[in-house]
């Protein structure tokens, strides 16, 4: 293609980003506005468009009152003399991404992630000033917030002497433990997403990554998403719902018969969080010259369900994600799962590139014992229910689903993957007895 997806309409979205600080703020001239992390040929399309702002003058006391800026719910009035904003636009043709609130679940996921965090120094969750909903007419949902400082993680993680990450996990070992102890509002009362009401309170609402929900328990939530996956893959051209060599059959035996006795054993299976489920070094600010954490960013995928999905979803390049079934041959997936249950060995195994980083794995582990953070190894019955999540990640293969990468293989390709998927899906069918 000689214009990629992403890049077009580049100039519209800073027209509307202009007219949202001139609406919103009353500021009169031209903002700078410079795109974070922006690349025009990047493959894929962006979830949302992220600029920095830096305004020629300074905002002024009565700008808050004046323009009603901290008048929503989930928002808090703008400093005296702020100049450098961020302002966040959801991309409507997203992946995956339900708009109706996704903005919403955002906001009141930070509100509630502020409140949780407030105890931590420096304050780690940016603070929101105005937002729009996904859901209007506009073409955008936004927020306009806070400017966290600090350097991303993710540049600086792989570099750091064990101690230096030692550091970093107490920290994240904090976060998590606040999020995780956080009293829910009792508006709160189910698993999913979250929204405001009309009297701008916090209450369940559907989970903007699915467009599904909220559901009483923890289980229902990954039989409504199964059962989504269903529906996906029943319009796939090219897997066509599974229903060859009877693979289809079987995933509705497990859904029907299999998936509640996976949660049996989760003894906390009603207990719910707020789960960050991006909780990674990329979305992680620090301050190089303390090894301070300055920001906790990027609330996209976040939602209210129990604390094990955090371990599910979070940790990449920081100790690893939590993953259920990797197939009989195990390797070095199924070793760290089984040291992050029943404890690491002694001596480590050799870390490899691009393998388990094992001294930073055990690492994390120390950390969060330390504060008795909810943790693998003492949520009891986590494993079954990442079998559970091994099953939602396999249903809609992305090779095979998303239309960025379709269009970039070749038939011969996309069989090749099928078939691997198919084969994938038939052992981890086996070993659920199904």
């Amino acid at each position: 293609m000689s214009t990629n997806h992403n890049h077009m309409g580049y100039q519209a979205r800073i027209d509307f980003v202009q007219s949202l600080l001139r609406e919103e703020l009353g500021v009169n001239s031209d903002a700078e506005i410079t795109p974070i992390l922006y690349d025009p040929e990047f493959p894929f399309r962006y979830n949302n468009f992220v600029y920095r702002i830096t305004l020629c003058e300074p905002t002024s006391s009565d700008q808050g009152r004046k323009y009603g800026v901290s008048h929503r719910p989930g928002c808090v009035s703008i400093p005296d003399g702020t100049k450098n904003l961020i302002v966040r636009l959801a991309n409507p043709n997203a992946e995956g991404m339900h708009h109706e609130t996704r903005i919403e679940n955002e906001v009141a996921i930070i509100s509630l992630a502020a409140s949780a965090l407030r105890d931590f120094q420096p304050h780690v969750v940016p603070s929101i000033y105005a937002w729009g909903s996904a859901a209007a007419k506009s073409s955008f949902g936004w927020t306009i917030q806070e400017l966290m400082p600090g350097t991303s993680l993710d540049e600086l993680f792989p570099s750091m002497e064990l101690p230096q990450k030692r550091e970093v996990f107490a920290q994240m070992a904090r976060l998590l433990k606040g999020l995780q102890d956080y009293q829910l509002p009792e508006t709160i009362t189910a698993f999913g997403g979250v929204t405001f009401d009309k009297d701008g309170k916090i209450v369940s609402a559907v989970m903007p990554t699915v467009g599904k929900g909220p559901w009483p328990s923890y289980e229902a939530s990954f039989r409504g998403r199964i059962e989504e996956e269903f529906r996906e893959v029943d319009e796939n051209p090219h897997v066509q719902g599974w229903r060859g060599e009877g693979i289809r059959d079987r995933l509705d035996a497990f859904v029907e018969r299999g998936l509640s006795a996976q949660f049996e054993s989760l003894e906390t299976k009603q207990d719910k969080s707020i789960v960050h489920a991006d909780f990674n070094p990329s979305n992680l600010l620090i301050d190089p010259s303390t090894l301070r954490i300055t920001g906790l960013i990027d609330y996209d995928f976040s939602s209210i369900l129990h604390p094990s999905y955090e371990y599910l979803r979070s940790f990449l390049g920081a100790g690893g994600q939590f993953r259920g079934w990797c197939g009989e041959e195990g390797g070095e997936q199924a070793a760290l799962t089984e040291a992050r249950l029943h404890g690491f060995p002694s001596p480590l195994p050799q870390s490899t590139e691009n393998g388990v980083d094992w001294e930073a794995a055990r690492v994390l582990d120390e950390e969060l014992e330390k504060l008795d953070v909810r943790r693998p190894k003492t949520i009891k019955g986590i494993e079954k229910v990442a079998d559970v999540d091994t099953i939602l990640r396999t249903i809609v293969p992305w090779r095979l689903s998303n239309p960025d990468i379709l269009q970039r293989q070749s038939e011969e390709v996309i069989k090749k993957c099928r078939r691997e998927n198919e084969e994938q899906l038939k052992r981890l069918l086996d070993y659920l007895g199904f």
